[in-house]
């Protein structure tokens, strides 16, 4: 009888520790898997983009379209912010350029002299300013020469169906398709995407002065505006002008009746009503990807750019041509200067935090945040020059 419980008992025991074995091995497995499973997410949320915007890099995809509007004495300024987003960009670029008559010549001559390495990443078209004929003086002087084209772009890009419109005074510190991929983040209610006025409602205009209405707490700045114009042109927006909603094409001139004497900044207090009544139409972006003067001037109040760097750079109030703010100008500078088929390490970043140290300003004090993203860029665009560089034999 005691044989049998002894071998009852190894018998007992051998299941036991074959079944803790068993059970080891899958515990292991499922965290090597959860480990597999992360690493993309992770690598996602260093970069700030999503998996689908990362695998989109490498997939033939159609030209990422960039729309700006240039007027008066913008010309330098602008080839400038179109020389930084060809610089880091991975994907073909397809430029719509609005413009002065008398700008057209400018861009073609600049835009053709590129090195072929560069020039063969765009393309481009240069169109005139047109605005609706009623009303037509009133919209080119509002707020800015030529700002409020940007309102129209849904009805005259008709063949295009999503658009990144940028201000002028824009850079891009990291690859453009970039702040394109939130196209895909959009759901099926959204339309555009835009970044706050403000972070800090202390020091927010719109909460403190604005006369009309505007979305969320701060207001949002339209320097940046990322458009799905197809949805744009077919949407029905709410409004406090008609008892029925109203499309894009008859919203603006009703607007602009109404508003004209109770707005500031023209066409971005008009896109702030619309989006008022419509908020469920607009995703919002960090302030990384619209960073401005405000974000620093009283101190830092832009989070996101303190952990992972400036994305889009946006110099209004004019600081890249004065000296109040030498942070911005001094990347203005470094990338107006840097020659295309330079070394963009020794070419552009290692001067301009050089010229960043010199600067004690609140923004100044903040420089870490205008080269840590564009230690990547410049890193990467580095590589695909040695790459496409022939071996010396």
């Amino acid at each position: 009888m005691r044989r049998y419980l002894r071998v009852l008992f190894v018998c007992t025991l051998l299941v036991f520790c074959s079944l803790l074995y068993i059970f080891n091995q899958l515990v292991s497995s499922l965290e090597r898997a959860d480990r597999r499973e992360r690493a993309p997410r992770t690598r996602a949320a260093d970069t700030g983009l999503s998996e689908h915007a990362q695998d989109d890099r490498s997939a033939p995809q159609d030209p990422v379209e960039l729309a700006v509007v240039a007027c008066g004495s913008r010309l330098e300024e602008t080839l400038v912010m179109l020389k930084s987003a060809v610089l880091f960009s991975h994907r073909h670029l397809r430029f719509h350029i609005f413009a002065e008559d008398d700008l057209h010549a400018g861009f073609r001559q600049e835009l053709e002299s590129w090195p072929q390495r560069f020039r063969s990443k765009f393309s481009y078209s240069v169109y005139p300013i047109v605005f609706p004929s009623e009303n037509a003086r009133e919209w080119k002087r509002l707020f800015k020469p030529c700002a409020s084209q940007r309102l129209f772009l849904p009805l005259l890009l008709k063949q295009v169906d999503s658009v990144l419109y940028v201000d002028t005074d824009v850079l891009f510190l990291r690859p453009l398709e970039d702040v394109w991929s939130f196209l895909s983040r959009f759901n099926s209610s959204q339309v555009a995407a835009m970044s706050p006025e403000h972070e800090e409602p202390r020091i927010g205009w719109y909460n403190r002065f604005a006369r009309h209405p505007y979305y969320g707490k701060t207001g949002v700045n339209s320097g940046v505006m990322l458009m799905n114009m197809t949805r744009i042109r077919h949407r029905l927006f709410k409004n406090d002008l008609a008892a029925v909603d109203l499309k894009w094409a008859d919203l603006l001139m009703p607007l602009l009746h109404k508003y004209k004497l109770n707005i500031t900044w023209g066409d971005q207090d008009l896109l702030n009503i619309i989006f008022h009544y419509n908020p469920e139409s607009l995703l919002l972006m960090e302030c990384v990807w619209n960073y401005r003067p405000d974000h620093c001037i009283y101190g830092s109040n832009c989070i996101s750019a303190e952990h992972s760097g400036v994305y889009i750079l946006h110099g209004n109030r004019g600081v890249y041509h004065d000296d109040k703010q030498p942070a911005f100008r001094a990347v203005y500078d470094a990338i107006k200067q840097f020659p295309l088929d330079g070394d963009p390490l020794a070419g552009l970043l290692v001067p301009l935090e050089e010229n960043l140290k010199s600067d004690h300003s609140y923004c100044g004090r903040s420089r870490l945040v205008f080269t840590k993203r564009l230690r990547e860029s410049v890193t990467q665009l580095q590589e695909e020059q040695e790459r496409s560089t022939p071996a010396e034999v």
